[in-house]
């Protein structure tokens, strides 16, 4: 059997939704990101890129850029909800999905030629299940392997589908730049440029060794063997989350005690959420604190059983923050996150006879705010919470391997 991998993007995904579901929103210049002068922009719509906007930009850039640009605010609980959507109707197509992000997944595509068709069939049918189900474009990239799937999505955007054929492959990558390799950032792309490696031909023809002591053995190994189409990594298919984590930059610097640890809390019931929903728990939790010189540190501590509760994880997130002894530091950034993860209900069965009233609580709260959404029932002291002006918030589960 000829080994077919699929690359499935989706188009500017976090904006395409917004548009999608504010029919006002859409052919027009469009981000998500948070509004204020800290404000970074976490999606652009391909009408706001043809000004030069992308993600990470500042905010304040953006603007300068585009004065008719649209701002929204960011919905990510919708954005997860879609994202499984999506995802659903890819294990439609083959049980072998690697999701990277809630955006885009590698498919081994290999078995389910015979039942639809070739592959380049397989990512046009994939295309149009989404276009026509949930009204978003899809790029699709198709190729003997992830590292090629991947850069043939990137080139078929927006919208569009690529297929790479084997044989194609070298023609292909020779005239590339050579910052298209996955690995090859800005520092190490200058590097090369100074030798003289300006295509992906170059690293190909160039023997490995040189390219090692250019940029390292590592990298250059690296390098040298996708110049030459080479990926033997295969598609991993629902691997365990390793994390969850959420985290908010600040409008204005915090220096209030009060004030942070009530953010924590905010940081903490996200996270438990979150952490319940997926049915998971971890016994390792992190605070994350960046300070307004941009220095950041951690701390964390590791539990004797597992937890979801979030009652636990504010107790002891609040712990690792008064024990920095911070004298009113000025804070801009605040995280909390769980490792060390294991099955949700495993978890429980190793707390039963404990005091189970935080539990039911939290998990009639989850119920409320599922009903009724937001935050239908929370803690006392968040109630005001909507005063603080924060940038957009990160939250994550993460998985082995990151992004290829």
């Amino acid at each position: 059997m000829v080994e077919v991998t699929l690359h499935a993007d989706m188009d500017a995904f976090y904006a395409s939704v917004e548009q999608r579901d504010d029919p006002s929103l859409r052919g027009r210049p469009v981000v998500v990101g948070g509004p204020g002068a800290r404000g970074v922009v976490a999606a652009a719509s391909y009408e706001s890129r043809q000004f030069g906007i992308h993600s990470a930009m500042p905010m304040v850039r953006a603007r300068r850029l585009c004065p008719g640009l649209v701002v929204v605010g960011g919905n990510f609980a919708r954005y997860t909800e879609v994202s499984q959507q999506v995802m659903a109707i890819f294990e439609d197509v083959t049980p072998l999905v690697e999701p990277l992000s809630l955006d885009e997944a590698f498919l081994d595509v290999s078995g389910a030629v015979r039942l639809f068709g070739s592959p380049v069939q397989i990512g046009q049918l994939i295309r149009d299940r989404v276009r026509e189900e949930l009204d978003l474009p899809v790029s699709v990239g198709i190729a003997p392997n992830k590292f090629l799937a991947k850069l043939c999505s990137g080139k078929a955007k927006p919208d569009g589908l690529l297929h790479l054929r084997a044989d194609e492959v070298h023609d292909f990558l020779r005239p590339l730049p050579v910052g298209d390799l996955w690995g090859a950032g800005p520092k190490t792309v200058e590097r090369l440029h100074r030798y003289g490696f300006k295509t992906v031909g170059q690293l190909a023809d160039v023997d490995r060794r040189t390219l090692e002591r250019v940029v390292g053995a590592a990298n250059g190994a690296h390098l040298h063997r996708l110049a030459r189409g080479e990926d033997s990594r295969t598609v991993v298919p629902h691997e365990s989350a390793k994390s969850v984590s959420a985290e908010e930059t600040f409008q204005d610097d915090l220096d209030d005690a009060v004030v942070i640890e009530r953010e924590i809390l905010a940081l903490a019931e996200r996270v438990g959420r979150r952490l319940r929903r997926s049915s998971l728990a971890g016994r390792t939790i992190t605070l994350k604190v960046r300070f307004h010189t941009f220095e950041t540190i951690t701390r964390s501590t590791t539990l004797d059983l597992p937890t979801d509760r979030t009652h636990d994880l504010v107790v002891t997130a609040t712990a690792l923050f008064r024990a920095l002894r911070l004298e009113r530091a000025r804070v801009r950034l605040l995280g909390v996150g769980v490792s060390n993860l294991s099955e949700g209900d495993a978890a429980r069965q190793l707390l039963l006879g404990g005091d189970a009233r935080w539990e039911d609580a939290e998990r009639a709260a989850d119920r409320a705010s599922d009903r009724f959404g937001g935050r239908a029932v929370t803690y006392a002291s968040l109630l005001d919470d909507e005063d603080l002006q924060v940038a957009p918030t990160r939250d994550d589960i993460s998985h082995p391997g990151g992004r290829p």
